[in-house]
């Protein structure tokens, strides 16, 4: 392996989430072979033949060169422009059976956490509380069923999980299949 990966604010662990790789693959970007290979999404009008390195998401040289995004700006209201653009051209995207967003808190972007289970999400009840109410916000209001949900997860539906960078709350949403 090279040199150690980028740090990014937004997505701190990408090796966790899966969506970054050790790999022996050449960038589309850089053409360097450097260890390290982006696994998740991209989007892009232009045909992208082949991953990025880590590095060229980290500098935004991939999102420029191939006018594309890691990740949607859908959920990013309130935000920055910077943010808004360091999150979805300079930030690794994740896995998710739906079109994966991004969670905000107090006009910034949560730092992407990862998938979890029931009992990742059990840990941060705040995060509990409130994807149960935003399940009600979606129309679910059979309480019983808001309570089993979550012992659920894995069973065709993921709770995607959030830390807020400023005072380390948590927030999610599910997604399923």
């Amino acid at each position: 392996m090279s040199a150690a990966l980028p740090f990014f604010r937004y997505h701190p662990d990408p090796l966790a989430s899966g969506s970054i790789c050790a790999a022996a693959e050449t960038c589309a970007c850089c053409r360097r072979d450097r260890g390290w290979i982006y696994t998740a999404t991209f989007y892009s009008a232009q045909d992208v033949s082949g991953r990025f390195c880590p590095w060229c998401i980290a500098d935004g040289s991939a999102a420029e060169r191939f006018a594309g995004e890691f990740t949607d700006s859908y959920g990013l209201d309130g935000v920055s422009e910077d943010v808004l653009h360091e999150v979805t051209r300079r930030t690794p995207g994740f896995h998710a059976w739906q079109d994966p967003h991004w969670l905000v808190h107090c006009q910034d972007a949560a730092a992407f956490v990862g998938e979890v289970g029931y009992a990742e999400l059990a840990a941060h009840p705040e995060a509990l509380d409130q994807l149960r109410t935003d399940m009600r916000l979606d129309g679910l209001h059979d309480e019983s069923r808001l309570e089993r949900f979550p012992t659920s997860l894995g069973e065709g539906a993921t709770v995607m999980l959030f830390r807020w960078t400023g005072c380390g709350s948590h927030l999610a949403y599910a997604d399923a299949s």
